[in-house]
């Protein structure tokens, strides 16, 4: 882009000493700008990614990657659905399920999703089983009755292992008096903790035999859960077995489900990345200025390289050469000082932890108790990419500036 004399000229000014001292104030105040705006970028960006892929990993690990439900609410035959999805290669596990929503009472009363599943296959598709904080999931034996609550469920309805719960289901019996609300006693068997409010607080998980009694469906399950060796295929597995299947069937992946709070997810670490990358333009005001005032220090060496022959174009090309060494040391520095902070981070909080003898989050308030860090060097590179170009936009009204520099005036009172 530069000849080789233009950045010579150019890397020789940003060595020479100045009679202006500021210029050379302003210059270092650029640069730490510039590291500071872009270390704040990419620590801000790898922690989001990282509470994101905390939070991900937390919700697939009770949902199903993707679901596969009869369009009357009931899918027959869940054997052979789960028998044709364990042949495809990107299925991991298949496992099928029933659900309704509920009213459970205890001591209290509250509402909650009551599952129905199969203890021996709900290990391929769900990590329920190994989030047990009391008792044992394989407590849900057909016609055991008994029901495992998620711990802030349990809470809410002031229940422990051992006690009973009453499940109210929306369908209804017919009665002399008149329709009345599907009622089961519960015994209270295990208390899981995933945390994720949503599933801590809203659901409770039965034997599938024992949802079916209480829901009358016979055989049939609501639908068949997957989980994949690739999310990001869940919708396209999904419809294949669907397709693969006799009948008309709705699919549902993880995707689809929580499309909000993901959306949201990425629109929060958008905005932080747009308000952060403020600091980096304010540091390229800093180099407008400094560019400006070396400008201006620099108005007989300017005049004399237009006098040897230098055109305009040339002039213009030595001082965006000092801009952007100038930006490209402090984008250098701050990735690599942001790079190595994200990846230390939680060695960092641990640390000023332990000379504060306090939890900055602690685990009985926060759900996610450390700071997770996940470095994206598509991120990194988006950073750098974001920071040069302000540095270079920076550099181009100095320059045009010095490119219109009259060696005739310039040199009147030399």
């Amino acid at each position: 882009m530069f000849q080789p004399l233009t950045a010579a000229i150019g890397l020789r000014y940003l060595r020479a000493k100045r009679r202006n001292g500021f210029i050379s104030f302003i210059s270092m105040a650029s640069v730490l700008g510039i590291f500071i705006g872009v270390v704040a970028l990419i620590t801000t960006i790898s922690v989001m990614n990282g509470f994101q892929e905390e939070l991900r990993t937390r919700i697939l690990g009770t949902v199903a990657h993707a679901t596969v439900e009869g369009t009357a609410g009931t899918l027959p035959d869940w054997q052979a659905a789960v028998a044709l999805a364990r042949k495809d290669a990107r299925v991991a596990g298949a496992a099928p399920y029933i659900q309704t929503e509920s009213l459970l009472q205890g001591q209290n009363r509250q509402g909650a999703i009551l599952r129905g599943v199969e203890p021996s296959l709900e290990g391929a598709v769900s990590d329920l089983p190994v989030k047990m904080v009391q008792g044992r999931f394989d407590s849900l034996q057909p016609g055991s009755f008994n029901i495992v609550l998620g711990s802030e469920l349990a809470a809410a309805l002031n229940v422990r292992v051992g006690d009973s719960v009453n499940a109210f289901v929306t369908e209804s019996t017919a009665t002399p008096f008149g329709s009345m609300p599907r009622a089961k006693r519960f015994t209270v068997t295990g208390i899981f903790s995933v945390g994720a409010q949503e599933y801590d607080y809203g659901l409770a998980l039965i034997n599938m035999q024992d949802g079916q009694k209480l829901l009358r469906m016979g055989q049939d399950v609501t639908g068949v859960r997957l989980k994949l060796h690739d999310i990001w295929q869940a919708r396209s597995v999904a419809r294949d077995l669907a397709n693969r299947m006799e009948g008309i069937y709705s699919v549902r992946d993880w995707s689809s489900d929580h499309a909000n709070f993901f959306r949201a997810l990425k629109m929060e670490k958008t905005v932080m990345s747009i308000l952060l990358s403020l600091v980096v333009a304010i540091a390229a005001f800093n180099l407008v200025s400094s560019q400006v005032m070396l400008v201006q220090d620099k108005q007989a060496d300017i005049a004399i390289l237009r006098t040897l022959g230098m055109s305009p174009k040339q002039v213009m090309q030595v001082f965006m050469v000092q801009g952007l060494v100038i930006g490209l040391v402090g984008v250098a520095l701050g990735t690599v000082a942001g790079v190595l902070l994200s990846k230390n981070l939680g060695f960092l909080v641990r640390f000023i932890e332990s000379l504060a003898g306090n939890e900055l989050m602690p685990s009985d308030v926060y759900y996610i108790s450390g700071v997770p860090s996940v470095v994206n060097s598509a991120d990194v590179l988006v950073v750098i990419g974001i920071a040069i170009l302000m540095c270079l936009l920076a550099t181009i009204y100095p320059a045009w500036r010095a490119a219109r520099t009259n060696p005739v005036e310039a040199l009147r009172y030399e």
